[in-house]
């Protein structure tokens, strides 16, 4: 995993009829999609790289890391402080304030730039003690004061509107709606399935939300780029009531870019299935997606997800600690395309020989007893 995450994909942005990538680093695999929904994609050579994030600087001061958007308001203030205060003390010192201190002073006791900087942080800030405060001896200090105070007002309300929008940002209630760590390959009324698992971790639960899935594919160009393919894969009920945690299905029928691969070809294949659930916040309506991508060595053929829903006294029983947990079942080790070709088998029944089905690295694995004794196994 930690390999997967040192490697990053070039979009090279001359190019807008495809998306041209190509690896720094020869070796393992990059994912197109890391599991946590997160694209490893940086832009080079962008066309006016920072034009869209200064035209746009509301969404890009609530999309960057907190730390940042602590110390851009603090400096917002500190800085403001700082140049009204400059302002009064050179008021103070044209209108003879600091030299002369029988003078009547534009501000009551502010004779140097401590004393200004001090009133322009108790003007801003409210925080006023009433040691020092406005006369009526200078009209520009009393313009000055206004101008601050408008200010201050509108400064307030972009930090107060920053902070609320990153605090009830959509990816924070994203991570709690997850993904099966894997997905699994087993038959549904005789017809083989690719399905994975998803569910809400929290208490408001999900009453409407649509799922979608994509297959992406990479094709070697020479001289090292990918050239990116995209094809829609077809999910059974895409609306989903997400109350108890769901079952996601695709039927490996003609037609699935999936149909003609056995467990044998997907150790070959080199695709990632690109999965999301986009549906709308109870708590405050706003629009949220949760994502994940499985490669081949993410599928299971031959297993299905251990039941976790129970019926209680008064309430369903949701076992999340069985949310990863998978048990083997019996599934020919063939394609859809080619068991469709033979004729499908009865779900459950064991006439094409003993059980045999792929454990987690994909490899052939027998059931030596040939019993149907169920075997359990955890997604890594």
């Amino acid at each position: 995993m930690s390999t997967e995450r040192s490697e990053q994909v070039i979009i090279d942005t001359n190019f807008t009829t495809i998306h041209t990538l190509g690896r720094k680093k020869e070796g393992r695999r990059l994912r197109y999609m890391q599991k946590d929904g997160r694209f490893p994609v940086v832009f080079q050579k962008a066309p006016g790289y920072w034009t869209p994030y200064l035209m746009d600087i509301f969404t890009t001061l609530v999309e960057i890391r907190w730390r940042v958007t602590l110390l851009g308001f603090s400096l917002s203030y500190i800085l403001s402080w700082l140049f009204f205060g400059l302002c009064y003390w050179v008021i103070a010192i044209v209108h003879g304030d600091i030299d002369d201190v029988s003078n009547s002073p534009c501000v009551d006791n502010v004779r140097g730039f401590t004393g200004a900087f001090m009133f322009s942080m108790e003007t801003q800030a409210t925080i006023g003690y009433g040691f020092r405060g406005m006369t009526e001896n200078c009209m520009v200090a009393i313009i000055l004061v206004t101008v601050q105070d408008v200010f201050s007002c509108l400064l307030d309300t972009i930090v107060i509107g920053i902070v609320v929008a990153k605090m009830a940002s959509a990816r924070k209630r994203a991570q709690t709606v997850g993904f099966s760590s894997c997905a699994v390959v087993n038959l549904r009324d005789g017809v083989l399935c690719l399905s994975w698992r998803l569910g809400d971790f929290r208490g408001n639960h999900i009453l409407e939300g649509v799922v979608k899935a994509m297959l992406v594919r990479y094709m070697k160009q020479p001289g090292g780029s990918v050239v990116m393919s995209y094809q829609d894969v077809h999910i059974q009920d895409r609306d989903i009531v997400l109350a108890t945690p769901a079952t996601i299905v695709h039927k490996l029928e003609p037609g699935s870019p999936l149909c003609s691969m056995g467990p044998d070809d997907l150790l070959g294949e080199d695709f990632e299935l690109v999965v999301s659930f986009t549906y709308n916040g109870d708590s405050t309506g706003m629009l949220h997606q949760s994502r994940t991508s499985y490669t081949p060595a993410d599928i299971r053929w031959g297993q299905r997800f251990q039941d976790m829903l129970k019926l209680g006294n008064k309430h369903y029983k949701v076992d999340y600690a069985l949310f990863n947990v998978t048990t083997w079942v019996p599934v020919p080790l063939l394609s859809a395309e080619e068991l469709d070709r033979r004729g499908r088998p009865v779900e459950g029944s064991l006439s094409r020989g003993p059980l045999v089905a792929l454990d987690k690295r994909n490899t052939c694995r027998r059931n030596p007893h040939n019993t149907g004794e169920v075997m359990q196994q955890t997604c890594l």
